[in-house]
């Protein structure tokens, strides 16, 4: 079979046909091979295992030699004859062609089935798998099967979301499913509208360059801010964020009051990345249109609860935002990217505009021609909305919204597991998903130093992946180091968790232990 085949096009979907089954078989051996949630043995292991199977690159070979071909005197199975004397390239290619040197390219390919075989397998023995339970460290989700399936199609068809004549009924499923997403942001609003965007950090780069447009150029936020936001501002050229002191995660609404001032933006957070909690916005909104500050809210985490009817009162006051960010690589389960961008009036989004002759000509525009290039800061897109609004098709805005019941409800059993075991201290009741817990032993005597080696030496075995966080809860308010559970898998239950809530106590003693008989330690 060719390799060069073309996925779209006649005969493009019988040749995925073929293609697919191959690649999928690849992943299926890899994920056995792996039989956990992460590879065992840290970077050195995943790097010595690739270059195990890829071969050892060649040592001290200058970039303009080769090593001298087998002559036919020397051909056998170890050294079989050149298809052409002098030739610099083998004689034929197969699973074990490749470079010669780290980083170097194939000369010749092996050919599409067993380069997806091959490949596939290796990336899915060395992935982190979302979709197992002790894999819970970041805001990283188990993609729904049915966003894949979506996006092959959308990879296939290959529509680039940068001019109509290349995304006729792309651009127009998209413009669809924005205007429902900023309908659900803002139900009251007359004139909302929303874009797809890489994700909470694109969109918070764009609330603060809206807000920029519209003449603010002080952006304030809490302490529990995403990195994202001192980034944006640094990107734009506009001054370091102004950080107002938090309580519990929260910012506090009274010490937002005491600095606020017109010609300011605040960047609320709802579901913040440490403890997954909600920033108070209906008092964070009142403040704001006291003092004549603009509002966007980071709900990359939260945003999508607003599908849920149980869930959408923790959301109160997003509505009154100027813009909000919502992911739904979290809670959405679609393959990264997915992120999206809402503002409570569509005009805002006239910064966006610009003009190409060749994408968006005025003529062209006036004369009925969507323009999609002012939809987004980038020019070449994917068509992101595509497996997006599949999936709200296919489950329905109620169907997202149980999903994200069923990993809060988890959550909230989890966490009290968590309280009632004798090894664990819980940091406090979630308000999303996030699980945030502490081993005892560190209080006893281990210390920050014995949370963070729990942590890698569950890592590196394989066993799990938990992630971190630093909370002002030491004397004085002084930062402790967290362990944190960030459940986003929709089909698992507590019970799922409580094997690692004891393998994380059993590896807290077992360190310490270490650290008490290290000479170093003595």
């Amino acid at each position: 079979m060719r390799a060069d085949g073309l996925a779209g096009g006649d005969g493009g979907a019988d040749r995925l046909g073929e293609l697919i089954p191959v690649a999928l078989r690849g992943m299926a051996a890899g994920v056995a091979e792996r039989g956990g949630p992460i590879p065992a043995g840290g970077p050195a292991a995943v790097a010595a295992a690739l270059v195990a199977e890829r071969g050892e690159p060649a040592q001290d070979i200058e970039p303009d030699t080769v090593p001298p071909e087998p002559t036919a005197a020397h051909a056998g199975p170890d050294h079989p004859e050149p298809a052409q004397t002098g030739s610099r390239e083998p004689a034929a290619a197969g699973p074990g062609a490749g470079p010669s040197r780290t980083g170097a390219l194939p000369r010749r390919g092996v050919g599409a089935e067993a380069a997806l075989e091959q490949l596939s397998r290796l990336l899915a023995a060395g992935s982190a798998d979302p979709a197992d339970p002790a894999c819970a460290a970041h805001l990283h989700c188990p993609p729904l099967a049915v966003s894949v399936a979506a996006d092959v199609v959308a990879g296939a068809l290959n529509p680039s979301m940068d001019s109509w004549d290349q995304a006729p009924v792309a651009g127009e499923l998209e413009r669809e499913f924005t205007t429902g997403i900023a309908r659900l942001c803002y139900p009251e609003a007359a004139h909302p509208d929303a874009v797809v965007t890489t994700g909470g950090t694109e969109s918070n780069l764009l609330g603060l360059l809206l807000a920029r447009e519209n003449g603010v150029v002080q952006p304030v936020c809490g302490a529990n801010a995403h990195h994202s936001v001192a980034r944006a501002a640094w990107l734009l050229g506009l001054p370091a964020p102004i950080v107002v002191p938090c309580e519990g995660d929260r910012l506090l609404p009274e010490a937002l009051d005491r600095i606020l001032t017109p010609g300011c933006v605040v960047v609320a957070t709802a579901g913040t990345t440490n403890t997954g909690t909600l920033d108070p916005l209906p008092a964070i909104a009142e403040i704001c249109r006291r003092h004549g500050a603009r509002l966007h809210v980071d709900a990359a985490y939260g945003g999508p609860a607003l599908c849920s009817d149980t869930l959408k009162p923790k959301l109160a006051g997003l509505d009154l935002a100027d813009s909000v960010a919502l992911d739904l690589h979290k809670f959405g389960w679609q393959p990264v990217a997915a992120g999206l961008f809402a503002a409570r009036e569509a005009a805002d989004l006239a910064a966006l505009t610009v003009r190409a002759e060749y994408l968006n000509a005025d003529d062209d525009t006036e004369a009925g021609l969507p323009d999609l290039l002012g939809r987004s800061i980038r020019t070449s897109r994917r068509p992101d909305a595509f497996r997006m609004a599949v999936t709200v098709h296919a489950l329905g805005t109620d169907g997202l919204g149980a999903l994200v019941e069923r990993c809060c409800a988890t959550a909230t059993e989890l966490a009290r597991h968590v309280d009632a075991h004798p090894g664990l201290r819980l940091w406090g009741p979630p308000e999303l998903s996030t699980v945030v817990l502490r081993p005892v032993a560190a209080d006893e005597t281990g210390g920050d130093e014995l949370v963070a080696r729990v942590r890698r030496a569950l890592l590196e075995a394989g066993t799990a992946v938990i992630g971190r966080a630093a909370l002002p809860t030491g004397p004085g308010g002084a930062n402790q180091l967290w362990l944190k559970l960030t459940l986003l898998h929709p089909h698992t239950t507590a019970a799922d968790y409580l094997p690692l809530l004891d393998r994380i106590v059993a590896t807290a003693g077992a360190e310490l232990v270490a650290v008490r008989e290290s000479p170093v330690a003595s």
